[in-house]
């Protein structure tokens, strides 16, 4: 797949799990991600095995899987919650009123919208974590705004730096156990750490040197023109505009236009901003009819959630009431499974090339 195609599908399943606080619709989002997660992880396994994989992208693997994370992140929030909001009729007990901050009643309302906020985080977390999987460091790179090009390359190396630290550190302590040696206490870490920190410090000295040779840095300024800072600061006014729309029921429908329209001034000057840096690349990825496939598919289970506003919308407050689930939304996010699709198709066509 192309990294655009990747890119809009991102965009639109980051869109989608922001737009909505039902719990079903989370719920289905979290297990649409976890399934093109594996279906890529598979697919990369087997091209691997073929001899076709040239090891870029799941040789970055996460420190921690979506799942681990939802264990921490949906209790963390839930408890969170509970302690500082203080509304719902659904009360289980109460603090006393002089402590500060989690002292009132503990409802089972701000418990359930904590917990469905650490869901909503943790949907988000996977949807990012199948891009960083699907796609290489250099084309994360490629497609940053030029603007922003010098961030994106410290961003990508911290990226990689904590997988990279983790396997260096499994390598170690593998190499330590095949010469017979045995953790007893904490002096035993010590023959651990120091070839893990002069591994990483050797690393950063061999990338500094490479990002040299090629001339990073060398390149000139850029300043926004009096134009692209207005269109930033309305973009910006856009955005904030979306939030304030989105906790107002009156003004619910109009906060997707509010942040598209904000997206797309501030798109507009960081692209201005950007102008003034060029860079070659020596291969372009080529466009497929399976991109356009998922680009389409993705932009179709966002339509339901923007004609049926009501339909997404829900709140535990005042009282707990059972979420609903409208199938025309529930089946429009089906198309969030494209790239998973996309991928089995395009193996089906190479078993029979």
């Amino acid at each position: 797949m192309h990294p655009l195609s990747w890119f809009a599908w991102l965009g639109v399943a980051s869109l989608v799990t922001l737009l909505t606080r039902n719990p079903l619709y989370i719920v289905v989002l979290f297990v649409i991600f976890i399934l093109v997660m594996d279906v890529e992880r598979v697919s990369q396994r087997a091209s691997a095995d073929g001899g076709g994989y040239d090891g870029a992208p799941s040789d970055r693997g996460l420190p921690l899987s979506p799942l681990r994370f939802a264990l921490f992140a949906v209790p963390a929030g839930a408890v969170f919650n509970l302690l500082t909001s203080h509304v719902g009729e659904t009360v289980f007990f109460r603090l006393p009123p002089a402590i500060p901050l989690i002292g009132g009643a503990l409802t089972a309302e701000a418990l359930l919208y904590g917990a469905i906020s650490g869901l909503v985080l943790v949907t988000l977390f996977t949807a990012f974590a199948v891009l960083n999987l699907a796609l290489p460091v250099r084309d994360l790179i490629a497609y940053i705004p030029r603007a922003f090009y010098p961030v994106a390359i410290v961003s990508a190396i911290a990226v990689t730096f904590v997988p990279n630290t983790l396997r260096q550190f499994r390598q170690v302590r593998e190499a330590q156990a095949i010469r017979g040696y045995r953790m007893r206490g904490r002096r035993d870490w010590l023959p651990l750490f120091l070839p893990v920190l002069v591994g990483g410090l050797e690393r950063a000295l061999q990338l500094a040197e490479a990002m040299t040779a090629r001339g990073f840095g060398g390149g000139a300024r850029t300043h926004l023109a009096p134009v692209a800072r207005t269109s930033l600061v309305a973009g910006l006014v856009g955005v904030l505009a979306a939030g304030v729309a989105q906790l107002t029921p009156a003004w619910a429908s109009a906060a997707p236009l509010f942040l598209a329209g904000g997206a797309l001034l501030m798109g507009a000057a960081i692209w201005h901003a950007g102008r003034g840096l060029h860079y070659t690349r020596y291969r372009r990825p080529v466009w497929h009819s399976v991109d356009t496939f998922v680009v389409v598919a993705s932009g179709i289970a966002v339509v339901p959630l923007l004609i049926w506003a009501d339909s997404r919308a829900y709140s535990p407050y005042p009282a707990l009431v059972w979420p609903l689930f409208d199938l025309r939304l529930g089946g429009g996010l089906l198309g969030l499974m494209a790239p998973a699709f996309a991928r089995r198709f395009s193996e089906h066509s190479d078993d029979h090339i």
